[in-house]
């Protein structure tokens, strides 16, 4: 439905697009549904593509199994999801998330604004080395309490300055796509503390094995010098005998 939709295809089976050139250069791609102007212009051979909205999947060309709304995409990428356009929609609303208890992963965002999970396993890391000294620098840390400039309650909060935590640990700061820096990566900080929290015990451990061996060694002179009153009173008794003779 529209000017120019579908209009080079030729083997392409189950496709659906509506929209002036929507799907234009789909010749061989199959079970893709593009809906709006433009909408999935360039894609030529890729499959199970789904767009919806203006230009929508529009840089998309060889890649499958992508769903794109109100977003341009990327061309030859396969399985990826991409709602709204950077810098046009500026939040993000989704129903049936607060209030929903769930378990399992804590869910980040990229510069980018790419979602996913950290990843903790072994296998996804390298050059792994115990942290040593760089926990060092947290006493220069300065925490703070402050209010957000756009909640309208004017909620107390607590945490760090993250131009500050910059000059200290540049890489705990979390940067936008320009580079700008805007927040802090409080997970990072978990290990940090804990390896300060270790640290400390250790030296706690080692002062009471210090505490204990002098308190053996106090001991010990004790007895000594118990054994030397037992020894003197003996020559002293010996003296006062001596005397009386």
């Amino acid at each position: 439905m529209g000017y120019a939709a579908l209009f080079d295809n030729t083997t392409g089976v189950r496709n659906s697009a509506v929209g002036s050139q929507a799907l234009y250069h789909s010749t061989s791609g199959n079970y893709n549904d593009a809906v709006g102007y433009l909408a999935l212009f360039n894609t030529t051979s890729g499959s199970n593509n789904v767009a919806i909205g203006y230009e929508a999947g529009y840089n998309q060309t060889s890649g499958s199994n992508n769903i794109y709304i109100g977003n341009n995409g990327v061309a030859a990428e396969s399985g990826v999801t991409r709602i709204g356009t950077h810098g046009t929609q500026t939040a993000a609303f989704v129903a049936g998330i607060t209030g929903a208890t769930v378990t399992g992963a804590a869910v980040y965002v990229t510069a980018e604004g790419q979602l996913g999970v950290l990843a903790s396993s072994e296998r996804f890391k390298t050059a792994i080395a115990p942290m040593g000294s760089d926990t060092a620098k947290l006493e220069q840390l300065r925490p703070v309490s402050f209010r957000l400039k756009s909640d309208a309650t004017g909620t107390r909060q607590y945490g760090l300055i993250a131009e500050e935590v910059a000059k200290v640990y540049p890489e705990l700061v979390i940067r936008d796509a320009s580079g700008r820096i805007d927040g802090v990566r409080y997970d990072e900080l978990a290990p940090m503390l804990l390896t300060e929290v270790q640290q400390q015990q250790q030296k706690i451990v080692a002062q009471e094995e210090h505490s204990a061996a002098q308190d053996a060694k106090i001991s010990q002179l004790m007895v000594q010098l118990a054994e030397m009153h037992a020894a003197l009173d003996k020559l002293q008794a010996k003296d006062e005998l001596v005397a009386q003779r």
